[in-house]
């Protein structure tokens, strides 16, 4: 039984939205939340309901290749959109296998790119045209066409954060990868509430304009998924 309590957020009658925080390669957590969140539909069917993933799927955990396969799957539960954000994580790891930016390979090394490079039979010391061997097309297609928001009702879902005072068509895609201040301390209002990851905390964090829901699941915290509808929100954990 899900225990729901009020959002600073309102979605419209009928309307469920399952947002799901940062995976960092934990491949097992991510199809146990699937299961969840597909037990909930089922037992609590509603009109329409949407999977938000907020990026954050590869790097640092033990099946990062595992994690791509899963959002290549489809839904989880029939009838469920799927939308699936870019992370910080998931533009480095992009631009390190792209070759064209300076400083891009040291970058991906230095934020978790071993364990990921492993998960799909590569090495850190391989050469990083070994990489580019290494990851499949189809999955570095999947990962280089992921969106960077998504708006429900009276919520924005992107990886990091906004800039205070800027329209989310000016958003820049660096702020929407990579912000934390001034969004994280930002009290006004952000004309959305805006759900998000990238930033990791023992629990989620619900404040006047923010949800975010990157409780650390590579750190020993649990996988948290909101449960939005209405003007209330509850929590999966896995």
């Amino acid at each position: 039984m899900l225990n729901f309590s009020p959002s600073p957020g309102r979605l419209p009658d009928g309307a469920r939205v399952y947002a799901v925080g940062d995976v960092h390669g934990c491949a097992e957590r991510l199809a146990a939340m699937h299961r969840m969140i597909a037990g909930d539909l089922a037992s609590r069917p509603i009109a329409a309901a949407t999977l938000v993933h907020l990026g954050d799927y590869v790097d640092r955990g033990p099946d990062s290749a595992g994690v791509v396969r899963l959002l290549a799957a489809g839904p989880p539960a029939p009838g469920l959109r799927v939308v699936s954000l870019m992370g910080n994580h998931e533009a480095m790891m992009l631009a390190a296998l792209a070759g064209t930016e300076a400083g891009a390979v040291p970058h991906w090394l230095a934020n978790g790119a071993a364990a990921s490079l492993a998960s799909w039979g590569a090495s850190a010391d391989d050469p990083p045209e070994r990489w580019r061997e290494a990851v499949p097309a189809r999955d570095r297609a999947l990962l280089a066409g992921l969106a960077l928001h998504h708006a429900a009702g009276g919520y924005l879902f992107v990886h990091a954060g906004i800039r205070p005072g800027v329209p989310v068509a000016r958003q820049s895609r660096e702020d929407l990868l990579w912000m934390r201040e001034p969004f994280l301390s930002h009290r006004g209002d952000l004309g959305a509430v805006v759900v998000h990851g990238h930033t990791p905390a023992r629990e989620p964090q619900i404040r006047a304009n923010r949800i975010g829901l990157d409780t650390g699941a590579v750190l020993g915290g649990p996988l948290t998924c909101a449960v939005l509808e209405a003007d209330r929100v509850a929590f999966l954990f896995g």
